[in-house]
């Protein structure tokens, strides 16, 4: 049986991932065409002038993917806040419209970083007299 195609942010894979091509794996699993076009759109951006592209179709034509394909990774790029797509009303990129990278997943690492320390507290013995007046409560 085929595995989904689910992201699986478990400590083990997370730990593990030391290159760009896991990465793809990691968010993209069980689908070559959709990490081989992830890569594809990542580098090239990363690449771009200014890291600025105005369009993404050229990288899917230039790697041989459907559209199909590019607008499954372009949507999830997006929704994890790797990628935003900028309008030429704004001044920060000259008035071009385009992609560029977004600065949302970092500021949700960092709020993933907070989560972990406040687990730390959470799970501290000496909290336990607040723990149990929850019980209360519920």
């Amino acid at each position: 049986m085929k595995e989904g195609s689910k992201i699986e942010f478990g400590f083990n894979k997370i730990g593990k991932v030391e290159s760009l091509d896991e990465f793809a794996e990691l968010l993209f699993p069980n689908n070559r065409n959709h990490q081989k076009l992830f890569l594809a759109v990542f580098v090239e951006l990363k690449y771009a002038d200014g890291q600025f592209l105005k369009s993404l179709e050229w990288v899917a034509d230039e790697y041989r993917c459907s559209r199909r394909v590019l607008e499954i990774v372009r949507a999830k790029m997006r929704r994890l806040g790797l990628i935003d797509h900028v309008s030429r009303f704004g001044q920060r990129h000259g008035y071009r419209e385009g992609w560029v990278f977004s600065s949302r997943f970092a500021k949700s690492a960092v709020t993933l970083s907070g989560l972990t320390d406040r687990f730390r507290e959470i799970k501290d013995a000496k909290q336990e007299a607040r723990d149990r007046d929850l019980f209360r409560y519920l």
